[in-house]
């Protein structure tokens, strides 16, 4: 392979991509980017959940003083059915 022939293919090449970009410009029109109205929604709702606490404060302030007052009741039914239901679920992944 030639060098000195790549290097002509080349500048022909950036040359030709120039004049187009120099011609786009020329013309004087602009790319536009319209989004809709359920695309804007979307996105302030997508801003709303970024924004809100993972934790619900009153919920775990209930849970503690249940705790510490001694009232907080564990059913040992639904304490078994949640953990076979992750069993469940880890082993479908292995």
């Amino acid at each position: 392979m030639r060098v000195e022939a790549y290097n002509q293919i080349a500048q022909v090449y950036n040359s030709a991509k120039a004049s187009k970009i120099k011609g786009a410009q020329a013309s004087g029109k602009r790319d536009e980017v319209q989004i809709s109205q359920a695309g804007r929604d979307y996105q302030v709702a997508k801003q709303a959940v970024a924004e809100t606490s993972d934790i619900r404060e009153d919920k775990v302030a209930q849970l503690k003083a249940e705790i510490e007052s001694g009232n907080y009741k564990v059913e040992t039914g639904d304490f078994a059915a949640k953990l076979i239901e992750k069993y469940n679920a880890y082993n479908i992944y292995l």
